[in-house]
């Protein structure tokens, strides 16, 4: 995804591939090592369907996904003429590879001056620690980056950010709590500009229960952003806690009312096994799956890869 980008090799993206192999353990291990067991018989039973979707929703792919993948499967399955599981079981792999790969590519990739990136999230879900993750990949890809501590609604926020900064060795831009967002965002950009920085990451309030309140204030910084730079913001990724299952798709439906997400970093897939809110996130709320979590390190945080992800889930 991110190869024009950052001129992507073959050896990154076989450590790439076995970070979120290694991430998906946990989710292997439990429900999609019962759906790998499924399809190691000799024939395909007419059983084998209502048990796949049966495993396909306890891994928290979601009842609608679920269904959608296992109709698509046995169509395939009769039309290509298929006999044994493993023949099935390639067609549902790529068939999951399909819900996960059919989106636009990342904004990101077109050259700019000043690219911009707008974090949103709720407060727990790992945001702040997600952000300065990007930051990290974004320089360990060449990149000279700027963070913007708009969250200036809690002070810890402004203070947990600055932190992150330092530990990545990354200017952080903040104000005194209670400060206007978009004053914040406004200096931001200036001192981007001023600094020659490639990219700006922007932080902001993790609210939910004023929605309206949060719409408007997100609306603010984009204008702000839009006026100084074209087409800005140039990704909105919203952060949800993959350990929350069908929860985090939730969370994601209230949050894409208010805002135009253009993509999710999923943290915490390494402490679960509900990593299957993937396809639900494809499926159901139609935008991709940018990087992943694969550790609390600040290193650990991966460009997506729906292909690795998919072998991930089902390879050991």
């Amino acid at each position: 995804m991110f190869k024009r980008l950052f001129g992507g090799s073959s050896i990154k993206e076989a450590l790439s591939g076995q970070k979120i192999k290694e991430t998906l353990t946990r989710t292997r291990n439990s429900f999609f090592g019962q759906i790998a067991g499924l399809f190691g018989g000799e024939v395909i039973e007419p059983v084998l369907w209502d048990e796949l979707e049966a495993l396909l929703i306890q891994a928290d792919v979601g009842v609608e996904t679920s269904a959608i993948l296992v109709e698509k499967t046995r169509d395939r399955v009769v039309l290509e003429g298929a006999t044994r599981p493993m023949q099935a079981q390639a067609i549902l792999k790529d068939e999951m590879r399909k819900i996960l790969e059919g989106h636009e590519p990342s904004a990101l990739e077109k050259a700019r001056l000043l690219s911009v990136i707008l974090v949103v999230g709720v407060n727990g879900s790992g945001k702040t620690t997600s952000i300065a993750k990007l930051a990290a990949f974004y320089q360990r890809n060449g990149k000279k980056v700027v963070l913007a501590a708009a969250d200036t609604f809690r002070a810890a926020a402004i203070d947990q950010l600055k932190i992150w900064g330092e530990r990545v060795d990354c200017p952080v831009i903040t104000h005194q709590p209670g400060a206007d967002p978009g004053a914040v965002v406004y200096d931001a950009l200036k001192s981007s500009f001023a600094r020659k920085a490639d990219l700006l990451i922007i932080d902001t309030a993790g609210r939910l229960h004023t929605k309206f309140n949060l719409m408007k204030e997100l609306e603010k910084i984009k204008a702000i952003a839009g006026k100084q730079v074209h087409d800005a913001p140039h990704e909105t990724l919203l952060v949800l806690d993959g350990s929350t299952g069908q929860n985090a798709i939730a969370q994601a439906k209230s949050f894409k009312e208010s805002v135009a997400i253009t993509g999710v970093i999923l943290t915490k897939l390494d402490g679960t096994g509900k990593g299957g809110a993937v396809f639900a996130i494809g499926q159901e709320l139609g935008v991709p799956v940018r990087f992943i979590g694969t550790g609390e390190q600040v290193d650990d945080l991966t460009a997506f890869d729906a292909e690795a992800f998919v072998n991930g889930l089902f390879e050991n």
